[in-house]
């Protein structure tokens, strides 16, 4: 049995732990799990509007990456954008089939308290217009405002899980940014507050 991520112990590559788990290695693909499935959910949870909709995509995304572990190039991308792309094509698939969103329970999800019920109200309240407005832009401009400003990649990293160009990139985010703006305006929210909650959207 390995020790993996044990306190103190250097993290091991996520190349490694795929080339582990392409051999069979189980608590190689548990750990990849650990560290991988959150950023998968978050971005799954905004793209289809659904918890529920959010963890059949993960349980999807790397039941997937389990079984083509072995095809798995770390010269060609970063697991993380591996996985984004993934979970982009598994949620697009997926809205095809539904077209439509699921409703988006007011609230679910928030993980901050705030110090007071009047800021966890308030907390709340932003987080739902913000779920919301991110839910209502386009399906192009949702998932680069999910990956760059929820999550936090690159735009060069966005640019490989989506499978276009960086300048792609800029001019979409440029663009949902200003919708989202307009859409929180007219719901009483701000932009600034909307990027004081932005990573605790899901």
């Amino acid at each position: 049995m390995h020790d993996i991520e044990a306190p103190g112990a250097p993290l091991e590559s996520d190349q490694a732990l795929m080339q582990r788990t392409a051999a069979g290695d189980r608590e190689a693909f548990a750990t990849l799990y650990r560290r991988h499935q959150a950023a998968v959910y978050r971005f799954a949870r905004l793209m289809t509007g659904s918890a529920a909709a959010a963890e059949d995509v993960v349980q999807e995304v790397f039941l997937a990456l389990m079984k083509d572990a072995a095809r798995y190039d770390a010269g060609r991308a970063a697991l993380t954008t591996y996985l984004f792309g993934m979970a982009r094509r598994v949620t697009r698939r997926r809205l095809l089939r539904e077209r439509r969103f699921v409703e988006i329970t007011a609230g679910d999800g928030a993980r901050d308290v705030a110090p007071n019920a009047s800021e966890a109200l308030e907390r709340r309240d932003m987080l739902q217009r913000l779920r919301e407005a991110i839910l209502s832009l386009p399906s192009r401009y949702r998932e680069v405002v999910v990956l760059c400003d929820v999550e936090g990649v690159t735009y060069e990293t966005a640019a490989e899980s989506i499978g276009c160009a960086i300048g792609t990139i800029r001019s979409r985010l440029h663009r949902a940014r200003q919708l989202l703006a307009t859409k929180l305006r007219r719901t009483g929210g701000t932009g600034a507050a909307a990027r004081a909650v932005m990573r605790c959207a899901v």
